[in-house]
């Protein structure tokens, strides 16, 4: 029998500290977040969740005065090392934000561009596939696949979110990071980004900030409540949402503030 191939995307953070300027804004980070799972970061606004977030693809290197200490692992490697190129970094950890925003160009440009960038294909054949794939993962193809050359910001919010989805996974990344992906979204929306997720999980790492507690119940499978910089509290979803071991916790997921 041939062994699985060994699973990748794998993030640690290690005692991960960061600041702008003289602010900080982390404290002492430990988190683990492991292969085709989700892992949700919940916690009141300016907790230093999206900074995280950020920290994972190095997103925060285009702010002036941030520094760090610590280490960000992605299987095995640290993310800041001298040697780690950025552009490689965020083909493997892709992004999506909380507001769609995708390119003022054709469906079909729109997934194409990182792989033409990239030169990731030899052939318009190659391209067209990849373009195709990246769609259908991203649950869009069957809604767009007679438009594929028309503008992007002719589809729905929903749709333009689902398609930068889609641009992102067109990189073939290990890890999809997703910083409020429906907070702008209508609820028939977010049931489909949320579906998409969950498929999803099988092939990537997913770590996604939202302050929705139902959603995040709804689809991770680990949970991190950040409080101040800090991570109070990290678990199984299951047993966070249902028997957390922090009061801090329990007051947030009750609504006891927040």
């Amino acid at each position: 029998m041939t062994a699985a191939p060994p699973s990748t995307g794998h993030i640690a953070a290690q005692k991960y500290n960061f600041w702008y300027g003289k602010k900080q804004a982390l404290y002492e980070i430990d988190l683990e977040m492991p292969p085709r799972a989700i892992t949700a970061l919940i916690g009141p606004s300016g907790c230093g969740k999206s900074t995280f977030l950020r920290s994972i693809n190095r997103m925060n290197d285009t702010i002036p005065h941030v520094r760090h200490t610590g280490g960000m692992v992605l299987d095995g490697e640290d993310i800041y090392a001298p040697a780690q190129d950025v552009t490689t970094l965020r083909q493997r950890v892709g992004m999506v934000f909380q507001r769609w925003n995708p390119f003022p160009k054709s469906i079909y440009d729109n997934i194409a561009y990182g792989p033409r960038l990239n030169s990731a294909t030899n052939s318009r054949e190659e391209l067209d596939a990849l373009v195709e794939n990246a769609l259908r993962k991203a649950a869009l193809w069957d809604e767009v696949k007679d438009r594929l050359r028309e503008s992007a910001l002719g589809l729905s919010g929903g749709q333009q979110q689902r398609l930068c989805v889609a641009r992102t996974l067109a990189n073939q990344p290990e890890v999809l990071l997703l910083d409020e992906p429906a907070s702008a979204l209508d609820p028939i929306a977010t049931q489909k980004i949320e579906e998409l997720l969950y498929e999803l999980r099988r092939e990537l790492t997913i770590v996604i900030v939202t302050h929705n507690l139902q959603q995040a119940a709804r689809v991770s499978d680990f949970t991190a409540f950040f409080y101040i910089g800090r991570i109070i509290e990290v678990g199984p979803t299951a047993q966070i949402f249902t028997s957390p071991r922090e009061e801090r916790t329990n007051a947030y997921i009750t609504g006891r503030f927040g």
